[in-house]
């Protein structure tokens, strides 16, 4: 089965690292990378000005990627990829939406950061849009200084107070697979209870999604639940953080802009938004 991977990219080092990040990752899976520029003309541009504009910008657009693709095509890792280059006008988060439905997108990969180098410290803006609003699709957010490593661990945060389906995981089980990586499920315990009988069925069919891998279960007492699970991927050197995407959910609450300054370890591994794909 050939994977399909989108990866944005606004031909920062950023996104760069990206997508290195990506071809490494699958390097040894066939993959069809859909490697995407888009820009706009500025909105307060006159009329006779944006034809120009935005054949300058397509001009700069395409140019970008034709090096993208040359450095791609050189690179011993892609051996069982095709390249596949997408130069667009148009809002990105929209034009993501539209290739992830048209293409049949497995997966997004894209940088934390910019070249507009945004003011949140850690998620560019157009990557938390990403995570919020991408509802049909994986995303997977690599942080700027993050070169690819051995994935020895993943960990799931999870509260066990919703109903888990397996099309959720399938992202987190291939990666895990294909890194031959274990996955440490982390119970964050805020008030010093016994899991209840929902909680119990929930840890129970995650025994089930999980059976065909190397899987642990955690529990960590704080009354924060960030603290914790920052606290714990230190402490064990983990390398990659996987959620579950909804609205109510940890992503939702660690995602609040407020929240992603606070998570500073999050700068060094990435972050693998999961999404009910049945949804």
């Amino acid at each position: 089965m050939t994977r399909r991977i989108l990866c944005p990219t606004d031909f920062s080092k950023n996104a760069q690292n990206a997508i290195k990040y990506a071809v490494e990752l699958f390097k040894n899976e066939t993959c069809d990378f859909y490697i995407l520029n888009t820009y706009q003309a500025e909105a307060y541009t006159m009329e006779l000005a944006i034809a120009r504009d935005l054949e300058e910008l397509q001009k700069k657009s395409n140019n970008g990627l034709g090096i993208i693709l040359e450095w791609l095509s050189a690179d011993d890792n892609s051996k069982n990829h095709k390249f596949r280059m997408v130069s667009e006008c148009g809002n990105l988060l929209d034009t993501m939406k539209t290739i992830i439905a048209k293409q049949d997108i497995d997966l997004v990969v894209m940088g934390t950061k910019g070249a507009t180098n945004s003011r949140i410290e850690i998620f560019g803006s157009q990557t938390v849009l990403a995570m919020e609003k991408i509802r049909n699709c994986p995303v997977l957010a690599i942080p700027a200084k993050t070169l690819f490593k051995e994935i020895k661990e993943i960990v799931f945060p999870t509260d066990y107070r919703t109903t888990f389906k397996r099309s959720e995981f399938q992202s987190l089980v291939d990666i895990a697979k294909i890194a031959n990586s274990a996955i440490s499920v982390l119970y964050v315990d805020t008030n010093d209870e016994d899991l209840d009988r929902d909680q119990i069925t929930n840890k129970h069919l995650l025994q089930d999604y999980f059976e065909e891998l190397d899987y642990s279960f955690h529990t960590f007492k704080n009354k924060d639940v960030q603290a914790a699970i920052n606290a714990f991927i230190q402490s064990r050197g983990s390398d990659m953080v996987a959620f579950i995407n909804r609205k109510h959910s940890f992503l939702g609450m660690i995602l609040s802009r407020p929240m992603v300054k606070n998570l500073n370890y999050y700068n060094n591994i990435p972050v693998l938004s999961l999404h009910d794909l049945a949804r």
